[in-house]
């Protein structure tokens, strides 16, 4: 089954909050919790390098990119107590097998 898995940064420790484009995901349905990893049923997009040619047409005007982009987030709490966001964690593509 096609998905993604996105790897916690160190530090990151239940409880947290995931968001994947700036909208919450439930756990559970969303996503599962897998030792360090988060595991998502559907695959997220991620836009990639840009080419020459498509880095030249934005460089000068005559397109813009507007490929689909998922970036993921996790809120939580760091050991002082304060609230801190771990941005732009990069999915991978996963079978589900591992």
């Amino acid at each position: 089954m096609p998905g993604s898995i996105v790897h916690l940064p160190p530090g990151v420790h239940a409880p947290f909050e995931v968001y994947v484009n700036g909208v919450r995901q439930v756990e559970g349905t969303d996503y599962v919790v897998r030792e360090r990893t988060l595991r998502f049923d559907r695959e997220l997009a991620q836009e990639g390098k840009l080419g020459f040619w498509r880095w030249a047409s934005i460089f000068f005007g005559v397109a813009g990119t507007y490929r689909k982009h998922e970036p993921v987030d996790v809120v939580y709490q760091g050991r002082d107590g304060r609230r801190l966001v771990a941005t732009g964690l990069m999915p991978l593509a996963s079978n589900h097998d591992e």
